[in-house]
């Protein structure tokens, strides 16, 4: 693709969409999909009701649609693949979710369900089936206990790749004593196509927002069944990272997520407008009239331009065609203007149109380090002090990319991808997410964080680059959840780290605090705009603005 310069007003630049770029959205996809469980087939099929005594009670849960069997591990209770909705296939590919069907008998739950339909990554192996519509529970061993509270995990991976199985929330069940619930979401084409074909016939809404319409069928799932499973439908956090966290503040915006949720955790999300973008706006949420002429120019990629045929046509690609076309142009993502997503969120936000619940909201101290060593892996080129200078004047108009430059001087630095690294994570980032605080805070509790441990372990598929990894983007998912591609909490101070999060995360489930007897105690963002920094043997409040240096940014912004 030629690259390209876009302009948001007077004096303001677009980035260029580049080769480079386009990698590293793709590299970042597949590199944060977490290996923590095997994706196998379909949910199997329902199997003889009466119990084995190899088969124990507990592992038996009665749905609204049948009974699932589960599996008893050594730290909690397992369910997985369980459909939430109809498979979107044929007529119901880009139509809003429909119930799954019934059954009888005992289905199998002990595997994952099929991953969403998404183009082959680095590490992913391709999926081209779209009969993905399926969700997995973790509970605690007991279970005796009910009204407990349940969180609903929205993956990330920019809306094109992953799927809710890679999450392995044994741990965090068991510990937080809470139920936590991973669904799948139709991903890239298949979740986020705006086309005014689609409009109409098996869509509720407007197009565009099919994902995060299976995302509000998982809740409404949830409302249905989590009792069933010891849960409290009345008590239902929804946390995500990344474009899960961008799925979260759509649902705090969305008219159609009020009373599905009562709290929300908001990780490395990207939320409120494209100005701070350092790459093509891929998983942002986009007007609707930008989303529907990507949807056009899709169309017609494919051979579907005659307006009355187009829904037909689509409908009739074959999956792995169309999935190859998730991250062209400005990608996939939530689309704004009617619909399931009337505002933006950061209007939302501004205005106090949104669903007002507790939040935790924060970010890592070093997002952009693992975009940056994504991209040099793929290229094989490494970040030299004149590309990072080319970079920065990419990013800026003249005259403020020598200030970033100046302010950010290469000599500094490990190395020039350092520098870049720092450069992006404190104006597309650090800077953003205090203005979005700021913001969330007048209006409803907050609470703020930045996850700081610089010895983070690093993915064992991915080189280390010539600087330090520190804080990386998605560096937090492993203090949470078991991943295969992340070792994990090494040292004793990790693991008490990751054993504080935990407790934070399922304390603030359980009462909208998440402050609990014996732990640091996190205060409320509040005036001083002090942040918990989440880093091994010292969590302590930081300040975010002097950290990223955001007075610098706002200067840079305006």
């Amino acid at each position: 693709m030629a690259q390209q310069d876009h302009h948001d007003g007077p004096g303001r630049r677009r980035p260029r969409f580049d080769v480079s770029r386009r990698l590293g959205v793709l590299l970042t996809a597949a590199l944060l999909s977490s290996s923590a469980a095997a994706c196998g087939g379909a949910a199997g099929a329902a199997t003889n009701s009466r119990r084995t005594p190899e088969t124990p009670a507990a592992t038996v849960v009665s749905t609204d649609t049948g009974a699932v069997r589960g599996t008893l591990t050594a730290e909690a209770r397992l369910f997985q693949g369980i459909p939430y909705a109809a498979p979107p296939v044929r007529q119901l590919r880009w139509a809003s979710p429909q119930r799954a069907a019934s059954w009888h008998g005992i289905r199998n739950a002990t595997k994952p369900g099929n991953r969403c339909a998404q183009a082959e990554g680095l590490i992913d192996p391709a999926s081209s089936t779209e009969d993905c519509l399926y969700l997995n529970v973790a509970t605690p061993h007991d279970s005796s206990v009910r009204k407990l509270p349940v969180m609903v995990w929205i993956h990330g991976n920019g809306f094109i790749s992953g799927a809710g199985s890679l999450y392995d929330a044994q741990r965090l069940a068991n510990s937080g004593q809470v139920i936590v619930v991973s669904p799948n979401y139709r991903l890239g084409i298949f979740g986020f196509l705006a086309h005014p074909a689609l409009d109409h016939g098996g869509a509720r809404q407007l197009s565009g927002n099919f994902g995060l319409e299976d995302q509000q069928a998982a809740l409404r799932w949830v409302q249905r069944n989590a009792a069933a499973f010891g849960g409290d439908p009345g008590n239902v956090t929804i946390f995500g990272e990344s474009a899960g966290g961008t799925s979260v503040c759509s649902h705090l915006v969305a008219p159609g997520s009020a009373g599905l949720f009562e709290k929300a955790i908001v990780q490395s999300a990207e939320c409120t407008g494209r100005k701070w973008s350092p790459g093509p706006p891929t998983w942002f949420p986009l007007p609707r009239a930008e989303r529907e002429q990507h949807g056009l120019d899709v169309a017609a990629e494919v051979g579907c331009s005659n307006p009355r045929t187009a829904a037909a046509c689509l409908r009739a690609k074959p999956t792995a065609k169309l999935a190859k076309l998730s991250d062209v142009g400005v990608g996939s993502g939530p689309t704004v203007g009617g619909g399931v997503l009337p505002l933006s969120p950061d209007r939302a936000f501004a205005t106090g149109h949104f669903n007002h619940v507790p939040i935790i909201q924060g970010t890592t101290r070093d997002e952009h380090r693992l975009f940056t060593a994504a991209i040099e892996t793929a290229t094989g080129h490494v970040t030299t002090p004149a590309s990072y200078s080319e970079e920065v004047h990419t990013l800026f108009d003249q005259s403020d990319a020598k200030r970033v430059l100046a302010r950010y001087p290469v000599e500094k630095f490990h190395s020039a991808g350092e520098a870049l690294s720092t450069v992006v994570t404190d104006w597309a980032w650090s800077c953003p997410v205090l203005a979005r605080d700021r913001a969330l805070a007048v209006q409803t509790p907050l609470y703020a964080f930045e996850f700081a441990d610089e010895s983070a372990p690093w993915f064992t598929t991915l080189p280390k680059p010539n600087f330090p990894t520190g804080a990386f983007h998605g560096a937090e998912l492993q203090y949470l959840f078991t991943d295969k591609q992340l070792p994990g909490p090494g040292t004793p101070a990790q693991k008490q780290l990751s054993a504080t999060m935990m407790r934070y995360w399922s304390q603030f489930a359980l009462t909208g605090d998440p402050n609990a007897p014996g732990q640091p105690r996190w205060q409320p963002f509040q005036n001083n705009e002090h942040v918990q920094s989440l880093a091994p043997a010292k969590i302590t409040a930081a300040d975010l603005a002097q950290e990223h240096q955001c007075a610098f940014w706002t200067s840079i912004a305006s």
